[in-house]
């Protein structure tokens, strides 16, 4: 068994390999750039190295960098995870050269899947389903506009060394084809170095779905079931799930074999995954992807096998852990991706820190596979993907169910996320029917999208937040708001948006929003409010900042602006004037306790954001005690002091 191995990654994919490896009793070294220096992933290694600045092509893509990390830490593995060096076959050979296990297939079998023309031709020959089109080596313009008048119209100009979408049009008629090709030729060839492209027959409305194989040293090779990933934006997988639903027993057989077919016409070692087309009961070969894919939990949990455990033993010579008739499927699961994007902007990738994260329990058929954790930044320089949420039910129906229901128990605060959306898309009708094709997202988009954020609901959590972050002085239900009269005190709630007061008595509060009263009693632990509207108990998650309150309740997140930091102390009919304005040091006590004050008598300093901060008594009464001492810190909301008002 290997006894070292180095993750040439980051992340989650970074964080799961090593899981596993630690579990097999492998000790891990983890490479960083500048912006990962406390990353989960080093974290969680026995060893780190820094291997340069934040861009990957300077860091995760240097393979010379990688390697030398792992002769001088003494590895005798490396694991490439998906993305950055995972698909390139001079980083694997190198590794070969140096005796150092690549934890992935063979240099020659990654070369052979690299080029889409090259590998039709292999699948061709392997009698691998092919969709019918030209694969050839001949670019000039108008020969491939011949080619295509053969195939007929649609037809799809693809990079044949790309991916992800780029390099790729569908053309409808012979009248736009050579401004199509001229235009995925020049796309291709700034994305990948190669403007080669291939023309194939537009499939409209295909399903995607990709069968996991898996190869050893010694001739055996298996399908561990399908996965269908059909719920795609630009062609980029949002939701995927195990086993494709809707297939018959005969057809998935097929598709098994001719996967096995596949992989074994390329000598292939490792886990890999063959993508094809379904078109009714026909599919066609599209890829094949030589590494594990982003969506293998899936796999996971209706195989109950882990496959970075059968990675590990295959690279260590051992043959395949089971045999094709010993694999079975059990169940079904979804993984859903989640990123750091708003959906309602065109997904706008965003970066900044997650001052807020929790997930659901990973338990009872729920797993997240993550490489962040609250308090971590999302970097501009990668990927904005924060987790991995996979669940496991017994069928497809309850474990869809289960999936919008761990939606729901994702919080995070600090920056946009795709939650809502991802909830939008497991509650969708079609999808719940069935997978739908590829082209749904694209064509429901703006649907998908539509905010349904219940506003006003969530505005009264935010209240309740607000009125249960409040620190009384002293145990005298008066003591949040500075009154000790027989009357009933009002805050004015300090949204920018939204009007709400609340009224106090000796009975609890009461919310008046929109001309409506609402009673409410409040709870708050932590980050965790528990609030009784109307009779009604809800549970959110709640994040205050110096201008915000952000709340998290089921999918949704929505931010409450505050009023400026000089909205307490400028205006003198507010309930609790004497409320810290924000998060800040006392600076001064300006009046002895017992002290008659006039309205309008200066208090007490706050010192915040260097600057100073006086406020000012709301009414004539006496000074009957301070909240904070000099010197000590004050969070937004918090009272100051207690003014009783003249009778």
């Amino acid at each position: 068994m290997l006894t070292k191995i180095l993750v040439a990654n980051r992340g989650e994919i970074a964080c799961r390999v090593m899981r596993t490896a630690k579990k097999l009793g492998l000790k891990t070294v983890a490479v960083y750039s500048d912006a990962d220096a406390n990353a989960m992933h080093v974290k969680a290694a026995d060893e780190a190295y820094h291997i340069g600045p934040a861009p990957s092509k300077e860091s995760y893509l240097v393979a010379e960098r990688i390697l030398e990390v792992a002769k001088n830490a003494g590895a005798d593995c490396v694991h490439p995870g998906y993305g950055f060096l995972s698909e390139n076959e001079t980083f694997a050979k190198a590794c070969e050269d140096a005796g150092i296990a690549f934890i992935g297939p063979l240099a020659s079998s990654i070369e052979a899947m690299g080029s889409k023309t090259r590998a039709k031709e292999i699948m061709g020959e392997a009698n691998v389903p092919l969709v019918p089109g030209y694969y050839g080596a001949k670019q000039e313009p108008d020969f491939l506009l011949n080619e295509a008048k053969k195939i007929g119209y649609p037809v799809l100009i693809k990079a044949a060394y790309g991916g992800g979408g780029k390099g790729m049009r569908v053309v409808h008629s012979e009248a736009g084809f050579l401004a199509a090709l001229e235009g995925a030729k020049r796309e291709a060839a700034a994305s990948f170095g190669n403007d080669l492209v291939l023309i194939e027959r537009f499939v409209d409305k295909p399903r995607h779905v990709e069968v996991q194989v898996f190869a050893d040293a010694h001739g055996n090779c298996v399908y561990l079931g399908d996965r269908d990933c059909s719920l795609q934006r630009r062609h980029q997988k949002v939701i995927e799930e195990a086993p494709a639903p809707g297939l018959s027993d005969a057809l998935r057989k097929a598709m098994g074999e001719a996967a096995v077919r596949c992989a074994q016409a390329i000598n292939y070692r490792g886990a890999g995954t063959v993508e094809f087309l379904l078109c009714g009961d026909e599919f066609f070969f599209m890829e094949m992807n030589t590494r594990l894919q982003v969506e293998h939990p899936v796999t996971e949990m209706v195989t109950g096998q882990d496959l970075v455990e059968w990675q590990l033993r295959v690279a260590s010579g051992e043959t395949l852990p089971l045999s094709q008739a010993e694999i079975s499927l059990t169940g079904h699961s979804f993984e859903a991706r989640i990123y750091a994007e708003d959906p309602e902007q065109n997904f706008m990738p965003f970066s900044g820190t997650l001052s807020h994260l929790s997930f659901p329990a990973q338990d009872n058929g729920v797993r997240v596979d993550t490489g962040v954790q609250q308090g971590d930044e999302i970097s501009p320089f990668y990927d904005p993907m924060i987790a991995k949420l996979i669940v496991y039910g017994q069928d497809r129906k309850s474990a869809l169910l289960k999936l919008r229901t761990a939606l729901e128990s994702v919080h995070l605060a600090g920056l946009k996320s795709n939650i809502a959306f991802l909830h939008h898309l497991a509650s969708h009708p079609t999808f719940i029917a069935g997978a739908p094709d590829t082209h749904f997202i694209d064509t429901q988009t703006e649907q998908l999208t539509r905010s349904t954020l219940p506003q006003e609901q969530l505005a009264l959590l935010g209240a309740c937040a607000y009125l249960a972050h409040l620190k009384p002085c002293d145990k005298s239900v008066w003591g949040n708001v500075g009154f000790r009269l027989n009357q009933t005190a009002k805050v004015d709630i300090p949204f920018a948006e939204h009007q709400i007061s609340a009224y106090q008595s000796a009975h609890g509060w009461k919310l008046s929003a929109n001309n409506q009263i609402h009673q409410v009693a409040v709870q708050l632990n932590g980050h965790t409010l528990i609030a009784n509207i109307d009779g009604q108990r809800l549970t959110a998650s709640v994040v205050f900042s110096e201008d915000e309150i952000c709340v998290m309740f089921g999918p949704y997140q929505y931010q409450l602006a505050l009023h400026s930091k000089h909205y307490i102390s400028e205006h003198e009919n507010d309930a609790a004037p004497l409320a810290a304005p924000l998060n800040g040091t006392v600076v001064k006590h300006l009046q002895e306790v017992g002290t008659v004050l006039q309205k309008g008598d200066a208090v007490v300093v706050i010192e915040a954001m260097k600057m100073e901060y006086t406020l000012n008594a709301p009414f004539a009464g006496t000074l009957t005690s301070y909240c904070f001492a000099e010197g000590e810190l004050v969070s937004h909301g918090d009272m100051l002091a207690i003014v009783e008002e003249s009778e």
